[in-house]
C-alpha cells in the first residue's frame, strides 16, 4: 500500500517565527483534509535558513522551540516533518566547545497532538556559504528509523544524503521503506540537476525511494530555487515541484517492491537561461519585500548593466515598482540618453532625466586650486560617478525607494567601479552574473520582443567619462576577461595553470593582479543574488591585507 506524503515548498523568512508557524499551520491543515500519512517543510522552516547567530540567542531558539510545540498540538492525522533549531545535549565537563554550539539543526517529528522527537542533522556543511560547524552540535543516532502511518521511515537533513554513506544508507540498513530528507539548498545554476544526479544515486543504492522536500525564496544573496523531488527505488523522477515558485502537492509514493503511474510527467527544469533569469528576480523580489522596501531607484546609463538590471527589476517588482533616473554629463552620447528613455518605455517604467554637469563643474572649480598643477584622469571621472551616486541616494531617502547598484561581475572582479559612485545601492542584483552572461540574458529576455534597445546590445560598452572612452581601453576583451576570472575565482586555478589553458601570460597575471587588488572595494560592496558556483562574499574570502602576488616566472 503506498504512502501518501505531502509536501510544502515554502518561501519563508528568517527570524518570522510567528508568521513561519501559520504558513506550516496552513499547509498541515490543507495535508491533513487531503488524507496525507505524513507531510513535509523545508530545513529550519519555522526558524528560516539560514539564521545565522540568531541561533547563539537562547531566546531565539526558545521562540522556536515554542512554536514547534504549538504546531504539534495542530496535528491529528497527518504526521509532519518540519525544521527547527533545537537544544542540544550538553558539552562534557572540559570540552573545547563548551560555551558555542549547544543547539542542533533538527527535524521534528510531530503527530497526535504531540512532539514524537526530534532528529538532529549529522553531517553539518562547513564550506562555500556554508557555516554550520560554526553553529550546531553534529547529531547522535542518524541510524534511528522512525514509524509514520505503520511504515518505517528514514529522517535526514539536507547535507546528510549528499554524503554516500551518510544517515540515509543507514536508515536503509536499518529497515526504512522511504527516506525522507527535508533541505534548504541554496541555488546556482545548474545545481538541480546535479542534485537529481546524487538523489537517483542515493535511491537505486539502497532500493527505496527518496522524497527531498526544498525551501524556496530568497535570503539575502542566497536563493533556494525549490524544485523539491521524489525518486522511486530506480531513481527515477515521479514528481517534481516547480523551481523558484512555492508548490504543495500529496503524491501516493510507492513503497519497494510496488509498482508507480504518475498521473502526469514532472515539471520539467528550466532552460540554463531562464533558471538563471528567474533566480535573479526572486532573489531581488524577496529582498525588496522581506526588506520592507517600497520600490527600487536604477541609474540608466543607456548601458547593458542598467538595462537589465532595470528590465528584471520591472518583471520582478511591477514596473510601477521601478524609478530610471538618467543622468547625463558633458561626456554622455545623445544615443545614451535615448537609449535610457526607450528601455523606459519598453518597460512602462518612471523616467527622469537629471543633468550633472553644472554639479560636476562646481566640484571641479572647488576642488581646482588643490588640484592645480595636476592632470585631469581617474579623479576627474570618478567625481561624475560620485555625483550620481549622491543624486540616488538623495532620491532614496526622500521617496523611500531602494537603490540598485548595476555592476556585474566582471567589473567588481576587476575593480572597474566606483566607490561611492556607481556602487552606490541597497542591491547589487548583476553581482555575481559575468559580462558576458549579462549579454546572453538581455537577447534571451528580447526573444519575444525588443524590450532592451538593439543598440544597447550593440553598442562598444563605455563607462562615457572622459571622451571617447571605451571599456576595452581598460580591460581586455570581455570574452577573454571572463574565461580568466571564471579560472581564477570559481575554479581557484593559479596564473601558470590558467596560462596553461591558452591565455596569454601577460593578459593573466594583469587580470589576476587586478582582482587582487580590489578586494577592498568588494567587501564595500551591496549584497547581490548567489548564481555561480562562487560569489563575491560568503562564498570567497580573501584577506584585503595580502601581499601574495601570482607570479609565473617564479
Amino acid at each position: 500500500m503506498p504512502i501518501r506524503i505531502a509536501g510544502a515548498q515554502l518561501n519563508l523568512v528568517v527570524g518570522d517565527i510567528e508568521g513561519n508557524e501559520a504558513r506550516i499551520i496552513d499547509a498541515v491543515g490543507r495535508a491533513t483534509t487531503e488524507g496525507a500519512d505524513v507531510l513535509l517543510l523545508p530545513e529550519l522552516a519555522i526558524n528560516g535558513y539560514p539564521p545565522e547567530d540568531l541561533v547563539l540567542r537562547r531566546d531565539f531558539v526558545d521562540a522556536g522551540l515554542a512554536a514547534l510545540h504549538r504546531i504539534a498540538r495542530r496535528t491529528t492525522t497527518t504526521d509532519v516533518v518540519v525544521g527547527v533549531v533545537d537544544h542540544a545535549p550538553g558539552p562534557s565537563a572540559g570540552a573545547e566547545d563548551a560555551i558555542e554550539r549547544r543547539v542542533a539543526n533538527g527535524a521534528g517529528l510531530l503527530g497526535d497532538g504531540e512532539v514524537k522527537g526530534i532528529y538532529h542533522k549529522v553531517h553539518l556543511p562547513n564550506y562555500g556559504v556554508f557555516d554550520e560547524d560554526r553553529y550546531f552540535s553534529v547529531g547522535a543516532s542518524p541510524e534511528r528509523v522512525w514509524e509514520v502511518a505503520g511504515v518505517p521511515v528514514g529522517i535526514s537533513v539536507c547535507e546528510d544524503i549528499w554524503l554516500t554513506d551518510g544517515p540515509p544508507r543507514l536508515q536503509a540498513a536499518g529497515g526504512a521503506q522511504i527516506l525522507l530528507n527535508i533541505n534548504a539548498s541554496p541555488f546556482h545554476a545548474g545545481k538541480a540537476r546535479a542534485r537529481e544526479e546524487m538523489l537517483a544515486a542515493r535511491a537505486r543504492a539502497s532500493g527505496i525511494p527518496v522524497f527531498y522536500l526544498n525551501l524556496v525564496g530568497g535570503q539575502d544573496e542566497l536563493v533556494f530555487d525549490g524544485a523539491s523531488v521524489v525518486l522511486d527505488a530506480n531513481g527515477e523522477v515521479i514528481h517534481r515541484s516547480p523551481q523558484f515558485e512555492e508548490d504543495f502537492f500529496v503524491i501516493e509514493c510507492p513503497l519497494p517492491g510496488e509498482s508507480f503511474a504518475p498521473d502526469s510527467p514532472p515539471t520539467p527544469l528550466l532552460d540554463p537561461l531562464r533558471e538563471i533569469y528567474e533566480a535573479l528576480c526572486i532573489g531581488l523580489r524577496d529582498y525588496v519585500s522581506k526588506n520592507g522596501f517600497s520600490g527600487v531607484l536604477i541609474g540608466l546609463s543607456g548601458g547593458i548593466d542598467s538595462a537589465l538590471t532595470a528590465t528584471i527589476a520591472a518583471d520582478a517588482l511591477g514596473p510601477e515598482n521601478v524609478w530610471g533616473i538618467s543622468m547625463p554629463s558633458r561626456y554622455s552620447s545623445r544615443h545614451s540618453i535615448e537609449d535610457a528613455r526607450s528601455l523606459a518605455d519598453n518597460l512602462g517604467i518612471r523616467f527622469d532625466l537629471l543633468e550633472i554637469d553644472g554639479i560636476f563643474t562646481s566640484f571641479l572649480e572647488t576642488l581646482g586650486g588643490v588640484f592645480e598643477g595636476t592632470s585631469e584622469g581617474v579623479a576627474e571621472e570618478n567625481l561624475q560617478a560620485r555625483t550620481r551616486g549622491t543624486l540616488l541616494m538623495a532620491l532614496s531617502n526622500k521617496f523611500g525607494h531602494m537603490v540598485l547598484a548595476t555592476g556585474n561581475k566582471s567589473e567588481m572582479a576587476a575593480g572597474y567601479a566606483t566607490l561611492y559612485g556607481d556602487m552606490v545601492g541597497g542591491y547589487s542584483v548583476l553581482k555575481d552574473v559575468f559580462k558576458t552572461v549579462v549579454y546572453e540574458l538581455a537577447r534571451w529576455r528580447n526573444k519575444d520582443g525588443e524590450v532592451i534597445p538593439e543598440n544597447t546590445l550593440t553598442k562598444p560598452p563605455s563607462a562615457e567619462l572622459k571622451p571617447d572612452q571605451k571599456d576595452s581601453d581598460t580591460l581586455p576583451p570581455y570574452e577573454v576577461l571572463d574565461g580568466i576570472l571564471m579560472r581564477y575565482i570559481e575554479r581557484d586555478m593559479g596564473v601558470e595553470e590558467i596560462i596553461a589553458d591558452g591565455y596569454a601570460s601577460e593578459t593573466v597575471v594583469r587580470v589576476a593582479r587586478m582582482v587582487d587588488r580590489n578586494e577592498y572595494k568588494r567587501r564595500q560592496s551591496a549584497p547581490g543574488v548567489k548564481i555561480t558556483v562562487k560569489a563575491f562574499g560568503k562564498d570567497r574570502r580573501l584577506p584585503i591585507t595580502n601581499r601574495y602576488r601570482p607570479n609565473p616566472d617564479g
